[in-house]
């Protein structure tokens, strides 16, 4: 049963339809993908989901509540959480602080007596990347820059994760790794929902498989089915899919 879904999701910009009646369900337990060519609305949609964008129609329902009106802080206290395409950390800040200002945000909602510093070196250890703690975010890797927003996503506690290009700037070891990591998480009940152009991370990693193009699912299905789609083919995979 689904954790979350977007129903019947309309955005418009002007004249521009940047979804059409957009269908998507995530729930806990997998790995949903969300895949698609440039433009085709998969981060819309995606900030619809959290918030960041409201829907010209169409509702968010989160555990059986409509949240479509809910702003981005509710959302992330209901338990939605996400990573962004474009970086969004702060550079200025070490990785272990970056993950510490979620960490403290979620004692705003959560009274079970964590301890914020214990949590980011946690988070920290879990995506693999405890040694750089103490490194300025500006001066890392995007790669390792992106495992910093992860776990500063994670140290929310959510119950769904939303990752906008995860594996960018990762190399093949370290998206080995979090592909690991991302099995382990749903294995623990967590609901995620994955864009990403890495199509062999995609196929490792995702249950079930969305297929997005100009604004409207064109295919539905696990990976197999996803390969071999025609017209999923013909609009994203093209050889890499034979």
């Amino acid at each position: 049963m689904a954790l979350l879904s977007a129903e019947h999701i309309v955005v418009r910009f002007g004249g521009l339809v940047a979804l059409s009646d957009t269908n998507l369900e995530v729930e806990p337990g997998r790995v949903t993908g969300l895949i698609g060519p440039n433009g085709a609305g998969k981060t819309t949609l995606f900030n619809v989901i959290t918030g960041l964008q409201p829907p010209t129609s169409g509702r968010v329902v989160l555990d059986g509540a409509d949240i479509t009106e809910r702003t981005p802080f509710k959302r992330a206290r209901m338990g939605v959480a996400r990573t962004f395409q474009k970086l969004e950390a702060f550079t200025s800040l070490s990785a272990r602080d970056n993950v510490l200002v979620a960490a403290e945000q979620r004692k705003a909602w959560d009274r079970s007596g964590f301890k914020p510093t214990t949590v980011a070196d946690e988070m920290l250890a879990k995506v693999g990347i405890a040694d750089v703690a103490n490194y300025m975010v500006g001066t890392l890797p995007t790669g390792t820059a992106r495992l910093v927003e992860l776990a500063r996503a994670l140290a929310t506690n959510p119950r769904v994760l939303l990752l906008d290009e995860p594996s960018s700037g990762l190399n093949e070891d370290e998206t080995a790794t979090l592909a690991a990591l991302l099995r382990g998480l749903v294995a623990d009940g967590l609901a995620v929902l994955l864009v990403e152009h890495d199509m062999s991370f995609v196929m490792g990693t995702c249950a079930l498989i969305y297929v997005l193009e100009f604004g409207q699912i064109i295919a539905v299905g696990p990976p197999s089915t996803i390969q071999d789609d025609h017209a999923v083919r013909a609009a994203y995979l093209g050889s890499a899919a034979r």
